[in-house]
């Protein structure tokens, strides 16, 4: 048990005082944000035009015009051990030129046994000495959107995020990192285009640990390495994306969107996978009712993996993660829900996802 506890710990340091990439450090920014972009398997770099563009594509900030907009979002997963947070705020400044935006994200699992002192000097189990601790990762970001381009049918936009990442484990370890994302949105009559150039600067997350001297008696007793601080980089990954609007009927409108994922940091399991990179697709629709309805669909992480009921682990089949979704628009409040698997059809990993998103119009006279 003592082993668990320290696997946990040991996941988020490297055991060597230099820098090096880890494949899936601060994975945690990766979940998504908003109801609308987790419905519609996270297809929203080029399409994202309310506060959650902070953290889909900061291009899409422009999109927030004339009053500002703000959102949060809840959800829960493994039946509730881990909660994922989310609020971000957007507002326009210089007659809606530009875009200033705030994002807040954090990710926790809490009530995790320590049980470092299980067992006592002499052999005996004392779960009275069994304490508690919480892992959380936070994530700020400050955005800002500025129009390049905005003519007839034409409209280009670009966007940054700097980012301050905090990932505390109990009194164990701590880290503070920085990164730096870069975006652009282009837009027609019916079509969309973006990309989003996550971590362009590798970011990084600077680790510091504290343990007493009893800690370090039994670690070293237990054979068990010590952390010392150490750097871990994570590497950058390029969102591509297309989008494009159907116009069903007079009331009734249909948005696909398709992004591509690319990643630089060695084989994934994903479609497209090569030691220079990795590519992971994720697809959206959206259909509109009226400018108030709104029904959401997406699929997303397609893997491969063991056939169910293969006992001979050879024959491998494609899974993949689906999701659906539904919004309602009342004046100036968005309410929007998800319902997704976290793992593929098969998996009874269901999650329901609420969020809000508000205009935050002033008072008439």
């Amino acid at each position: 048990m003592r082993r668990l506890l320290l696997m946990l710990l040991v996941s988020f340091c490297t055991q060597q005082t230099f820098s090096q990439f880890r494949k899936y450090s601060n994975e945690f920014l990766n979940i998504g944000a908003g109801a609308r972009g987790l419905a519609m398997g996270g297809a929203q770099v080029a399409t994202a035009s309310d506060a959650t563009a902070g953290y889909w594509n900061p291009a899409g900030l422009v999109g927030v015009k004339d009053y500002p907009n703000a959102g949060i979002m809840h959800a829960e997963y493994f039946a509730g051990i881990a909660k994922y947070d989310y609020a971000s705020f957007a507002l326009p400044v210089q007659n809606n030129k530009r875009t200033l935006g705030f994002s807040f994200l954090r990710f926790a699992v809490d009530d995790i046994p320590n049980t470092l002192f299980l067992v006592e000097p002499d052999g005996s189990i004392n779960y009275g000495n069994i304490q508690s601790f919480s892992s959380a990762d936070y994530a700020f970001l400050f955005s800002f959107a500025q129009n390049i381009r905005e003519k007839e049918n034409r409209r280009i936009s670009v966007g940054a995020n700097a980012k301050i990442i905090y990932r505390k484990v109990g009194k164990f370890a701590s880290a503070w990192g920085f990164g730096i994302d870069a975006g652009v949105q282009m837009h027609g009559d019916r079509w969309h285009a973006g990309l989003m150039a996550r971590d362009i600067t590798t970011t990084f997350n600077a680790w510091s640990y504290k343990f007493t001297d009893k800690e370090k008696e039994i670690l070293y007793l237990t054979n068990n390495d010590i952390p010392v601080k150490s750097t871990e980089m994570t590497a950058p990954r390029l969102e591509l994306g297309g989008a494009y609007d159907f116009r069903l009927s007079k009331a009734v409108s249909l948005t696909a969107e398709a992004n591509a994922s690319l990643t630089f940091d060695g084989k994934r399991n994903t479609v497209i996978s090569s030691n220079l990179m990795s590519i992971d697709p994720h697809i959206g629709l959206e259909a509109v009712v009226k400018e108030v309805f709104f029904v959401r669909a997406g699929i997303t992480n397609f893997q491969r993996a063991l056939k169910d009921g293969d006992t001979l682990n050879l024959k491998k089949v494609w899974i993949y993660q689906p999701s659906l979704g539904a919004g309602f628009k009342i004046k100036n409040v968005m309410l929007d829900y998800a319902f997704s698997n976290l793992a593929n059809q098969s998996n009874p990993l269901y999650t329901h996802i609420f969020s809000v998103r508000i205009n935050l119009m002033k008072k008439e006279k």
